[in-house]
């Protein structure tokens, strides 16, 4: 929300080490969904990249590591929490037009190979 911008769900580990958990918290928290698939423990995809300064915080770099989950769309419903404007399913091709970052695209082609490789098994 106070980036003003589509992002996936996520949040900080705030001192816990299990980042997965952080993870799945973090979904269930800010869309209400409960049940989530996760596809492995294995980290899905790992951004890197700078925050600069501002009035509460000085430059940094941000790590961004993600998981791949998945939810089912037609059950529980979503409810969107106070940190986003608005949660909702959206075709993976149609995601880089709500954000055409690097990492975003770099995470759809990664979904596609695995979503083909899936098929041909």
């Amino acid at each position: 929300k106070k980036l003003g911008k589509w992002i996936q769900l996520g949040g900080h580990a705030d001192g816990e080490n299990d980042l997965l958990k952080v993870a799945l918290r973090e979904a269930k928290e800010e869309s209400g969904i409960q049940q989530f698939k996760v596809f492995s423990e294995e980290i899905f995809d790992l951004d890197i990249h700078e925050i600069p300064q501002n009035n509460s915080e000085l430059g940094h770099l941000h790590y961004d590591v993600r998981f791949l989950i998945e939810a089912d769309p037609t059950g529980e419903a979503v409810i969107i929490s106070d940190e986003s404007h608005d949660v909702t399913w959206t075709p993976l091709a149609d995601v880089v037009k709500l954000n055409p970052e690097v990492s975003i695209q770099r995470m759809i082609k990664k979904t596609i190979i695995m979503k083909d490789k899936k098929t041909n098994n």
